[in-house]
């Protein structure tokens, strides 16, 4: 496999004087050689764990399968590390993301031969074998991965969302389709997924399904379903898809339809991605309020655990709060001086992240405040052996002088 990296940014910053260039990288092309597709693959990857300021090597994350991924990467990325960083309003958890550009859109996208449009479409269904038994596969041995699978496509690739959804629903939790092509060959895919939807149950899937607005001026929703023209065919498609959804809620599926008055096709998918984030991972968020951060009792820990529990369930595998957030907690515990809730949260992060510099370096701030400098270097120490940081260094020949 070859590593490109991605050179997003180029800055010149000057310190002390003296001009330096550094370079801002989000992600790295990576590629596969397919079998199935019988040729090279190239796969845009974006690893939170090369962002992480911890060392843990237990980090691992849910992954994000993003079709189109060389139009929608950078995008998907700010959008995602905006909402999940842990700022008291986490909505959603750190992700891999794995951008699949298409060699051939018609070809990937589409899962019938329609030449009015390319003589090449078509392999649909070869393409999501691919996902399937060779991308899945390879992403789940060579980066960081938890058993979540999120997939996200616009137009075509939302039309092969939908087709993914419908032929192979145990490839992915959660299901993102913006705007589909369910026009596509006479609606041919839109009568099969209504059909799938009447006779499957889908427990434990979600759906999030955005519409934009491709009517004519004059036109509403009411309207246009009266319609019978073929410019009114790819809204009219996906409003039947959404009737539909509506009208079988036995399907077990847990689904949301949204409708983007004033989104048109080529702009909707940022603010659906987005949207779609939220309504998916509904549960994920820690809320607190003012009376948390204030309990002097061990009521706070309870209801972190059994929110974490609730999360780890929701999404199939365990999950702990991230260290921002408890050292965030561990902090205002000190500043009030819950001097025993500030322990269990120190503690408590470096039971989760024990081969972290910060657990350890903030450990040991909480030593020093309480004047114990024996446990401060001790603390220090260790998270030295970790991370040779200066500022610890500095800390740790202070406590030595005393």
């Amino acid at each position: 496999m070859k590593h490109l990296f991605i050179i997003l940014f180029v800055l010149a910053i000057s310190f002390f004087a003296k001009a330096q260039s550094i370079k801002i990288e989000i992600g790295n092309i990576d590629t596969i050689n397919s079998k199935i597709l019988n040729e090279k693959r190239a796969i845009w990857i974006y690893n939170p764990k090369k962002e992480a300021q911890s060392s843990s090597s237990k980090l691992r994350y849910p992954v994000i399968y993003l079709l189109d991924g060389d139009w929608h990467f950078v995008s998907v990325i700010g959008m995602l590390q905006h909402l999940s960083y842990t700022n008291g309003n986490t909505i959603c958890p750190e992700m891999i993301v794995v951008g699949v550009p298409s060699n051939d859109r018609y070809r990937d996208l589409t899962p019938s031969r329609d030449s009015a449009y390319s003589v090449n479409s078509g392999g649909n269904e070869k393409f999501l074998s691919f996902i399937e038994k060779e991308l899945i596969p390879y992403i789940d041995s060579a980066y960081p991965v938890e058993p979540y699978r999120m997939l996200i496509g616009h137009s075509l690739g939302g039309l092969t969302v939908m087709n993914a959804l419908e032929d192979h629903s145990n490839l992915f939790n959660s299901y993102v389709a913006i705007d589909p092509s369910m026009w596509w060959d006479n609606q041919i895919s839109l009568k099969e997924t209504i059909n799938s939807l009447s006779n499957h149950k889908f427990d434990n899937k979600s759906l999030f399904l955005a519409i934009a607005n491709t009517m004519e001026e004059g036109m509403d929703t009411i309207v246009v379903r009266k319609d019978n023209s073929r410019n009114t065919l790819p809204i009219r498609s996906i409003l039947e898809l959404s009737d539909h959804l509506n009208s079988n809620i036995d399907t077990r599926l847990n689904f949301k339809v949204k409708y983007y008055k004033n989104e048109n096709h080529g702009s909707i998918p940022h603010i659906a991605t987005y949207d779609a984030l939220h309504f998916i991972f509904n549960f994920y968020n820690l809320s607190l309020t003012k009376a948390d951060y204030s309990d002097t009792t061990l009521t706070l820990p309870y209801k972190i655990e059994n929110h974490y529990k609730n999360v780890s369930e929701k999404m199939g595998y365990n999950i702990s709060p991230s260290e921002n957030t408890i050292y965030v907690l561990a902090i205002n515990s000190l500043y009030l001086k819950n001097y025993s809730l500030a322990e269990y949260f120190f503690k408590l992060n470096i039971s989760n992240h024990p081969e972290s510099f910060i657990a350890y370096d903030s450990f040991g701030d909480y030593y020093i405040t309480l004047g114990n400098f024996k446990l401060a270097n001790e603390m220090y120490r260790k998270a030295l052996s970790i991370y040779d940081n200066i500022e610890t260094r500095e800390k740790l020949e202070n406590i030595q002088k005393e």
